[in-house]
């Protein structure tokens, strides 16, 4: 089962929360990357990849880029000004899709850093222009999601929340209003 939490109290922004897991996904993400111990454990279990796509070498510097990263990232996704548009932030999963598609599934990530590209991603469901729904975060260090365990994963979670949606009834953001209402 899941339930899902208005991230920024207005409707626009909203993360899955699996009954299973002490925190909603988008808090859960941001955790990880702000946990140098986990963070450090990741980047030895991935130290093939962080060194073949980036070109890094020192488990110290991964660990801080992604610190660094994740607080730009955050700070870009939980901007409250009314006027900000999480369609400038949010974009296509498949980086070819020209068109809008129902349920569509999202990415978030910086761009424009310093030292490198981000490997930081948030994904999401967007229900209807500037309304979105995270269904989880990982660090992508590799050119596909389907080649590592933990970027799979995030994968198959984006379609679990899609298939939660299309058996209840959900396709935009007024049905997203109504299940929420019902379940509320």
């Amino acid at each position: 089962m899941m339930t899902f939490d208005d991230i920024k109290q207005d409707g626009r922004l909203w993360a899955v929360h699996f009954a299973d897991e002490e925190l909603n996904e988008l808090d859960r993400a941001f955790t990880q990357w702000n946990d140098a111990v986990w963070l450090l454990d990741f980047f030895r279990k991935n130290f093939q990849d962080l060194v073949s796509y980036f070109k890094i070498t020192k488990l110290d510097e991964a660990v801080y880029d992604t610190m660094e990263d994740s607080d730009r990232l955050e700070c870009l996704i939980l901007d409250l000004r009314p006027e900000t548009n999480l369609d400038d932030v949010f974009r296509p999963l498949e980086n070819n899709r020209a068109s809008e598609m129902k349920l569509g599934r999202e990415k978030a990530r910086l761009k424009d850093c310093p030292k490198h590209a981000s490997w930081l991603r948030i994904y999401a469901i967007k229900l209807n222009p500037g309304v979105y729904v995270v269904t989880g975060g990982a660090i992508k260090l590799t050119r596909t999601m389907q080649e590592r365990e933990h970027t799979l994963k995030e994968l198959v979670k984006m379609e679990k929340v899609r298939q939660f949606f299309v058996a209840n009834n959900v396709i935009d953001n007024d049905s997203f209003t109504d299940f929420i209402k019902e379940k509320g």
